[in-house]
């Protein structure tokens, strides 16, 4: 059984390491936070395999602040750890600003070579991490992450101030970060090797960010996905609804209702086209059109249908028939004329999806009877 402590383990990137470690077999997990007594500490170092020193403070009320924490309890750890003959394995959250001559990056270069020299009297191995913003879930917004400060602000209906739109700014991503250090638990550093870096890293301006929570913040009116297969979108999304108050998880949709029922749209994609939903009366019959380019998948989710076919150069007519009995994706071709016919005595619910947007003054939607 490995034994993992994390200090600072109540932080942003405490927390989320905790919880990942979690789902790991094999690990004894201490977590040690300043609430917790300097007699805890000494306890966990004596037992620790392998010490997360994620404690740290980045905004204090004052500059000494940087010493006592990021400085000073680097040293207590070090010097505790030679006093009863422990060489865990360490691995170190520093900053990218331990390049720069200011209080916070001063106190952070100091507690690296710290570890540094502990490693080279003592042969532990060390890991010294110059992380730039993180962001994800779980991160204090209108502290130091820009990234949460936009989600945060932006998700509550609150202005964002931007000093400089075309700043660039490096993001990782909280998972990316605690899916690296977990990897240190099984792997070895060489001798005098201790700088490391999370292998996926992202470059945006300012204003680039606040541009993206806006298209993610307007996804509940417009429907329109950004596009996702881009990853730092992606986790953007994820971040921003991490903000969202507890009464705000839901938000109504538009319908449109005519005399055969209702119908609404659910999301809509320039990469990936767009789902919507019929809800149809007894005997109604939807469709009769046809599309020379758009393609749509049908799927009954509640009642029975006929939905039948009849390519624009032929009179044959086919039919398939669907129930929610045998949940079953009818695939509708291009050139194909089609209808699709509720059967039930009671309401039918259709689920749909198109390849592409519907687009009023170009719908490629050309009506025509299915039977000729």
């Amino acid at each position: 059984m490995v034994k993992v402590l994390i200090t600072g383990a109540t932080g942003f990137i405490g927390k989320n390491l905790a919880e990942r470690l979690s789902r790991e077999e094999g690990l004894t997990i201490m977590t040690y936070s300043s609430r917790d007594s300097l007699s805890l500490l000494y306890q966990y170092l004596n037992d620790s395999d392998i010490i997360y020193h994620l404690a740290g403070v980045n905004r204090p009320l004052d500059d000494e602040e940087f010493v006592r924490t990021n400085l000073g309890l680097t040293e207590l750890i070090v010097n505790y750890l030679k006093k009863v003959n422990k060489n865990p394995k360490i691995v170190f959250s520093s900053s990218t600003q331990a390049e720069l001559n200011t209080p916070y990056g001063i106190s952070k270069k100091k507690a690296e070579d710290i570890l540094k020299r502990y490693s080279v009297e003592t042969g532990a191995e060390v890991y010294i991490y110059r992380l730039p913003n993180v962001f994800g879930k779980w991160c204090k917004p209108n502290y130091n992450s820009v990234a949460a400060t936009f989600c945060y602000n932006i998700s509550h209906g609150i202005d964002i101030s931007i000093h400089d739109s075309n700043k660039s700014i490096e993001l990782v991503y909280i998972d990316d970060v605690v899916n690296s250090f977990t990897d240190c638990i099984y792997k070895r550093t060489k001798e005098g090797q201790y700088d490391c870096s999370i292998s996926q890293n992202f470059k945006i301006t300012l204003g680039e960010l606040a541009n993206k929570l806006y298209e993610i913040r307007d996804i509940r009116k417009t429907l329109m996905l950004p596009n996702l297969s881009d990853k730092l979108t992606r986790f953007l999304y994820s971040t921003y609804m991490s903000y969202f108050d507890k009464n705000n998880f839901s938000y109504e949709l538009p319908t449109y209702d005519d005399e055969r029922g209702t119908l609404f749209e659910l999301i809509k994609s320039h990469e990936m086209g767009q789902i919507f939903v019929s809800k149809s009366r007894k005997g109604v019959i939807r469709g009769n059109h046809y599309h020379n380019t758009k393609i749509e998948k049908f799927l009954v989710i509640k009642g029975e249908a006929n939905i039948k076919f009849r390519n624009i150069d032929s009179d044959e007519v086919i039919t398939y028939f669907v129930t929610d009995k045998k949940i079953e994706v009818v695939d509708i071709p291009p050139g194909y004329i089609h209808s699709i016919e509720n059967l039930s005595n009671e309401e039918m619910i259709v689920l749909f999806w198109a390849n592409e947007v519907f687009n009023p003054n170009k719908p490629d939607t050309i009506p025509s009877n299915v039977q000729p």
